[in-house]
């Protein structure tokens, strides 16, 4: 499997989708939708939307690779896939702003607050995740079959949760600023500021399939592993990446005194903390055979990327 590639054509979908949900109309508030555009077409890994379709494809299929599949085998996800990108979007133009983290930019462009203004961007982050709910409802509306009305209102719930968990993670993140903190804390913080979004994804894939409580349970593990991962990749970054490649300045994390795996553990205790977490992800996946290679690709790619 040509890694990139796969990860490519994911993301093209994912793009083309977000595109349907763009407001183009010339009304009075047009620079909210152009402020909603900008954040949600700026770009990033559409990691988030890209784990709800492989986890589905991983579980619905026998195919490997998106490029082999046709649209209608994973239409059914597609407005979830699109409501976490969404949500996500949401999380990161708030994140952003004065109040939190005080970032000038992200993706290579100023952040949204820069661009636009303050007020502008805490309303477009609102509106981003209030259409996440509202084309949630309108594919719950479509649906007739009592099951699958069942199943996607159970994600409708785990969603809103995982959205509750992010924000909560986010708050005692801000409040530990310039304070310690002990281990248990600092991964409860990401777990749920950075995994819950993460884990979700994962689980309404594999919801969205029908699996047995085993199944999702293994795949939920998975997600946890990626999560914490991303977050300890995220820490290493902001100690040691590189500004250019990363879009967005370098040492904030320390420059604030954050808590982080990196000022906890040191950057080589980091490092082995995030291999530790690869493994055990990839682990999980060990019984789909070379079906998951993707998802196990995607652990790896988490690990190793530099931005």
């Amino acid at each position: 499997m040509d890694f990139k590639q796969e990860l490519k054509t994911y993301q093209n979908i994912i793009n083309q989708e977000l595109q349907k949900y763009t407001i183009k109309e010339n009304s009075l508030e047009k620079t909210l939708y152009d402020s909603m555009e900008y954040s949600l077409m700026a770009g990033g890994k559409r990691l988030r939307p890209i784990l709800v379709l492989a986890t589905y494809i991983l579980l619905t299929t026998n195919k490997k690779s998106i490029q082999n599949i046709e649209k209608n085998e994973y239409t059914k996800c597609l407005p979830y896939a699109t409501a976490i990108e969404m949500i996500h979007n949401f999380s990161l133009i708030h994140d952003d702003l004065p109040g939190i983290d005080n970032d000038d930019i992200r993706h290579g462009k100023p952040t949204n607050h820069k661009k636009f203004n303050e007020a502008t961007a805490i309303l477009a982050g609102d509106a981003l995740l209030n259409k996440s709910y509202t084309i949630i409802s309108e594919d719950l509306q479509k649906t007739k079959d009592p099951e699958e009305i069942k199943i996607k209102t159970q994600i409708l719930n785990e969603l809103s949760n995982a959205v509750s968990r992010m924000i909560a993670g986010e708050y005692i993140d801000t409040e530990y600023e310039g304070k310690k903190i002990n281990i248990q804390d600092l991964e409860y913080i990401h777990k749920n500021k950075t995994g819950a979004l993460l884990t979700i994804s994962v689980r309404m894939g594999a919801l969205l399939a029908k699996v047995d409580q085993q199944t999702l349970e293994n795949l939920t593990k998975y997600s946890q592993k990626i999560g914490l991962a991303f977050q300890v990749k995220d820490d290493i970054l902001s100690e040691e990446g590189n500004e250019k490649e990363l879009g967005k300045p370098v040492g904030n994390d320390k420059e604030k005194q954050k808590c982080t795996y990196v000022s906890q553990y040191g950057l080589n205790g980091a490092k082995d903390i995030l291999n530790t977490l690869t493994e055990d992800a990839i682990n999980c996946l060990s019984n789909y055979g070379e079906n998951a290679e993707f998802l196990i690709e995607l652990a790896k790619y988490i690990k190793e990327r530099n931005k």
